[in-house]
This record gives structure tokens, C-alpha cells and sequence, in this order.
């Protein structure tokens, strides 16, 4: 008691550094999803259009993400000689955000012959440093999420982020419906620029936390410790091959419904809408599982409904085709979904802490090499069978491998991602 006052002690204790980390961890998401929506899927496709892409040059432009993860490898052994990660990842990001956002001043730097080279440039710059960023990103959150809480953090966060995706989504296609052309896409860029530059200004806010290194110091060494893993290769190889399989005919989906079904642009949004929903439904679940059972063991659980969601396709031969669609999209984002989060939990959460970024790097290129490659081969058998009944493009050959994945499920997945 003071001056006849008493001065109670506050109830309210401030958050621990561990929860404003995660906090800043899920506010850092926010604008980078927005932006990357609004230039990413089927925004960057009417952008390239826009500008005059081949769709040779569109397919490459799709890849080329996937395939220059193979250049984490030379990142992962980078990373080690590195002082601060918080910095580098600042330094890295921002450059990265700069250049693929510049793909929109394209038409503003460069005479039109030059639109879509300008484009390819300044986006294959930004995704050959987003090696670096998302290793970095990587290496630094596997650090600050716990890994008790680490299936429930990350499943409210894509919640959360998927659902602003989503929103962001239907407002970047009313703004191309209400200005076609330049106008709109101007629009676009813009949100974007103010997104890159929030997004930029929250990765200040990363903790610089201390970094265990590998006990290896040459790269060649530091390689074949992942490698020498055979339980972790013998995963990563499966998951591949399974990506490969799916890869096969998913991307081919828009292309079925739109040349084969016929059905048109508003109903195929739907469509990916609702898959987005269930998705994001499904995080929350699987983070609730994962704190019961373990990465590789959920991983299986998802394959035989990704599996599922091809076979569903088989159903247009009795039943109409737009409640079947709606079915396979519904189980392929729960499936995916779940698969999506559980292969980047077992990427950060079943490695050992010092060798991670190279565990890491070994991951996301034998991953990337076979989602690469899937759409090329898949888009390739659609061309062969171009002359075959109908049926076998609808859904004959999703049949086919959607048999093929779940006995690649039943038979390896069983044995090589079982508990150890």
C-alpha cells in the first residue's frame, strides 16, 4: 500500500518470446500468400498470355519451379559457412521478392518483342535465389516451432493462409472481370508491390537464433550423410516415385475439363475452390493427428485418398460428370492437403538437427526432379493416346495410374514408411 492506494499485481503475463516468435512466424505468411496468389496459378498464366507466351513457353515457365530446387544441394553446404541466418534470409528475401515482382514491369522496361523474355528472366532470377530463401526460411522455422506443437502450429497456420489465398483469389478474378487486359494485371501488381513491401518489413522481425552446424566441412561429405541414410532415402525415393505417379494426370485436370468435358472457366473455379476449402479443413485434422501418431505414418494414411481422388474419376462412366468432379476434388484436398504438411513435417522433424538443411536439399530435389517430370511424361501420354477413344483420355488413364499409386501405397509405402 502506497499514498493510501494498493497497487494490484496484473493477472496478465506478457507472452513468452517462444509465442511471439510463432505469432510473427504466421504474420510473416500473411502478405507473402496474398502477393504470391495474386502472381502465381492462374494469375500468372493471363499474365503470360497477356504478354504473348507460347504455351511451350508457359509449360516451361510452370517447371521450372520444381526444378531448380536441385540447386539446394549447393545451398544446403552454403548455409554452413554463413554467420546469421536471420540476415542472410533478410538480405536473400528481399531480393527475391524484388525480382519477382519486377516480372510486372515487363511491359513498362522493354519493347513488347522483349514482354515474355523480360518475364522468364526476371522469374527464373527469383526462383534460383528462391533456393536460398527457402532453405534459410526452413533451417530458421524448424528452430522456432517446437516440434511437440509443431503438427498443430503449422495446421492452424496454413488454415489460416490458405483461406486468405482463397479470398484473395475471388478478389484478383473480380478485378480482371471488371478491367480485362493491362488494366487489370496493373491493379494486380500493385496489391502485390504493397504485399512484397509488408512482407519484406517482417523479415526483420525473424529471431536470429544460434545455428547447429554440420560436423562435416566439405560439400562432398556433407552430401553423402543423407545419402548414407538409408531410412530417409528409402522415404524420400517412395514419396517421389508417388509424386511422379500423381504428377502424371493431375496438372492434365484443367486441360480434360476444359478441351474433353467441356466445362467452363466459372464452374473449374468452383471447383478449385472447393478443393481449397476441404484442404484447409483438413489441416487442422491432420496437425490433431500428428500430435497422436507420427510423420511417416500419416503420410501413408494420405496416399490412399489422393489415390482415391484419381480413381473417383472412373465414376463419369455411370454417373454425371459434375457431382463425380466435385467428389475427387473434395478427397484430393483432403488427401493433398494432409500429404502437404505431413511431407514438410517429416522434411524438418525426422532429420537430425545438425545435417537438416542438407536432409533438406536432398529432399526437395529427388522431390522436384519427379514432379518435373511428371507433367512433361503426363502431357506426352496425352498426346499418344490423342486418337483412342474418348473415355480413355476422361478417365481411363487416371484409372491406370490411380490403380498403380494405391498399390505403390499398399505394397512399398507399407514397408518403408512404417514407424522406426
Amino acid at each position: 500500500m502506497r499514498g493510501g492506494i494498493m497497487f494490484k499485481q496484473s493477472t496478465q503475463r506478457k507472452p513468452s518470446l517462444q509465442r511471439r516468435n510463432l505469432a510473427m512466424a504466421t504474420w510473416e505468411g500473411i502478405p507473402s500468400v496474398i502477393f504470391q496468389t495474386l502472381l502465381g496459378g492462374q494469375f500468372l498464366t493471363g499474365f503470360l498470355l497477356y504478354l504473348g507466351a507460347t504455351s511451350g513457353e508457359l509449360g516451361f515457365v510452370l517447371a521450372i519451379t520444381t526444378f531448380v530446387n536441385i540447386g539446394q544441394l549447393l545451398v544446403a553446404y552454403l548455409i554452413q559457412k554463413i554467420r546469421s541466418r536471420k540476415w542472410a534470409f533478410v538480405i536473400f528475401g528481399t531480393v527475391q521478392r524484388v525480382l519477382w515482382g519486377a516480372t510486372g514491369l515487363a511491359p513498362f522496361l522493354f519493347p513488347q518483342q522483349y514482354w515474355v523474355a523480360a518475364y522468364i528472366g526476371f522469374y527464373v532470377s527469383a526462383f534460383l535465389l528462391n533456393t536460398f530463401v527457402g532453405m534459410l526460411w526452413n533451417s530458421l522455422i524448424s528452430d522456432i516451432v517446437p516440434a511437440r506443437v509443431r503438427g498443430r502450429y503449422f495446421g492452424i497456420r496454413n488454415t489460416i493462409l490458405n483461406g486468405l489465398g482463397t479470398l484473395f483469389m475471388f478478389i484478383g478474378g473480380m478485378l480482371l472481370d471488371r478491367f480485362p487486359g493491362g488494366q487489370g494485371f496493373l491493379y494486380l501488381y500493385i496489391v502485390a508491390w504493397i504485399c512484397i513491401t509488408a512482407n519484406i518489413a517482417t523479415f526483420f522481425f525473424y529471431p536470429d537464433l544460434p545455428f547447429e552446424r554440420s560436423r562435416e566441412t566439405g560439400f562432398l561429405p556433407m552430401l553423402k550423410r543423407p545419402l548414407k541414410d538409408r531410412s530417409f532415402i528409402k522415404a524420400t525415393g517412395f514419396i517421389a516415385g508417388f509424386l511422379f505417379l500423381q504428377n502424371l494426370v493431375v496438372p492434365m485436370y484443367s486441360y480434360v475439363m476444359l478441351e474433353l468435358l467441356e466445362i467452363n472457366y466459372k464452374t473449374i473455379s468452383l471447383l478449385n475452390v472447393t478443393q481449397t476449402v476441404f484442404m484447409m479443413g483438413s489441416f487442422y485434422v491432420w496437425g490433431n493427428l500428428n500430435a497422436r501418431y507420427s510423420n511417416r505414418r500419416l503420410l501413408l494414411w494420405t496416399m490412399p485418398l489422393i489415390a482415391l481422388a484419381v480413381l473417383t474419376w472412373g465414376l463419369i462412366s455411370v454417373f454425371p460428370a459434375l457431382p463425380v468432379l466435385f467428389l475427387a476434388h473434395i478427397l484430393f484436398g483432403i488427401g493433398v492437403g494432409g500429404f502437404n504438411q505431413l511431407a514438410f513435417n517429416f522434411m524438418i522433424g525426422d532429420t537430425p538437427k545438425a545435417e537438416r538443411p542438407m536432409y533438406m536439399a536432398m529432399y526437395s530435389a529427388i522431390t522436384g526432379v519427379a514432379s518435373f517430370f511428371g507433367p512433361l511424361i503426363g502431357g506426352q501420354m496425352y498426346e499418344w493416346i490423342e486418337h483412342w477413344p474418348k473415355w480413355t483420355q476422361v478417365f481411363g488413364l487416371q484409372l491406370v495410374v490411380g490403380i498403380l499409386m494405391i498399390v505403390l501405397a499398399m505394397t512399398f509405402g507399407r514397408r518403408i514408411l512404417r514407424d522406426t
